[in-house]
């Protein structure tokens, strides 16, 4: 590149010109092109790949991801995505299996070995002890003709068309490719398990997913004095004055019984101000929303944020199973929880 170019980066100046973009574009394209190819070619291999991990799964044994270099990488990544979904897995790095962690294995494992070419003597080398202790070895690889295929009970090819690297060489499209398959493993595994939303929290107890799944609408709603309702006979004006109270965006409208009659926001109220010189005597119940968008108290947070997030909205009512009103959520409360 020219040495402008990289003044421009000293200053914070990137001149995004179409060779620098039409660059990149190309390498989307192909690793586009590469995860098309591999998607095409599932068959029958994986379905057997599938079947080999349920059953090692279900004889309480592991998923051993082993590679070297980037797909070593990818493995890592497997090996956790598969262990937070629910199908036990580890990584074993083969230069340190080669010095006693292949301890780790066990003959109701199966050894899940990464290696594009099928010619990585590090991860060859191996194979001959995996095979010693018993465990089924699978190569995910693309090259179905390599020693590593020769070497392993069932062979799972990937090939790609091309390397994104213009000397097709760094691993590029090939691994984004080996990525997304493992997605793919984990995500069908999970849906053969039955690997539920609870299942889920009970592996993730931290950070904002944990939270998300664990907590409950009940445990971040605002109740009582923070919960304004009013009567639907109630004025504007007095509608006002609760809200302001309780500091709330928003107000619930209920029967005599707490039953949910409707919803009334700020933004109502500025929008209506415009047309209706006599908002403030008016009845709530005159321009309050009816059957608002709610939430049940059962529910866990995470579906509450999947609500506010489709539906735009930044406050819902709290319903219980006979429709009364039992609380109230500002999404400008979630982050003080950090669900969001």
């Amino acid at each position: 590149m020219s040495d402008r170019f990289f003044s421009h980066l000293a200053t914070g100046e990137v001149d995004a010109s179409p060779d620098v973009l039409g660059r990149a574009r190309e390498v989307f394209d192909a690793e586009i092109a590469g995860l098309a190819a591999v998607r095409d070619g599932l068959g029958a291999e994986f379905e057997a790949l599938v079947r080999l991990a349920l059953d090692t799964l279900e004889r309480n044994g592991k998923l051993v991801c082993v590679g070297v270099g980037k797909s070593g990488h990818i493995g890592q990544k497997l090996a956790a995505t598969l262990s937070s979904t629910g199908s036990r897995a580890a990584f074993l790095h083969p230069v340190e299996a080669m010095h006693g962690d292949l301890g780790i294995v066990a003959e109701q494992d199966a050894l899940l070995a990464l290696s594009y070419s099928g010619e990585t003597d590090e991860l060859l080398a191996v194979l001959p002890a995996a095979k010693r202790l018993g465990a089924k070895i699978v190569a995910i690889t693309g090259n179905p003709a390599s020693r590593l295929a020769q070497w392993a009970d069932l062979t799972v090819p990937m090939p790609v068309p091309r390397e994104a690297c213009p000397f097709n060489l760094a691993p590029t499209t090939s691994t984004t490719a080996l990525l997304a398959l493992g997605d793919a493993l984990a995500m069908v595994l999970l849906d053969c398990r039955r690997f539920e939303l609870n299942d889920y929290a009970k592996l993730h107890p931290a950070g904002a997913i944990g939270r998300s799944i664990t907590l409950g609408v009940a445990d971040i709603m605002r109740q009582g004095d923070a919960f304004p309702t009013v009567a639907p006979e109630t004025p504007v004006r007095e509608v006002l004055v609760t809200m302001t109270k309780a500091r709330s965006g928003s107000v619930a409208i209920v029967a005599p019984d707490q039953a949910l009659l409707g919803i009334f926001t700020d933004g109502d109220f500025r929008r209506h101000i415009m047309t209706n010189p006599n908002l403030l005597e008016s009845q709530i119940q005159e321009v309050m929303t009816p059957k608002p968008i709610t939430v049940n108290a059962r529910a866990m947070a995470v579906e509450l944020v999947r609500i506010l997030e489709q539906r735009k909205i930044d406050d819902i009512i709290v319903v219980d199973d006979a429709n009364h009103a039992v609380g109230l959520v500002d999404i400008q409360d979630l982050p003080r929880f950090k669900v969001m």
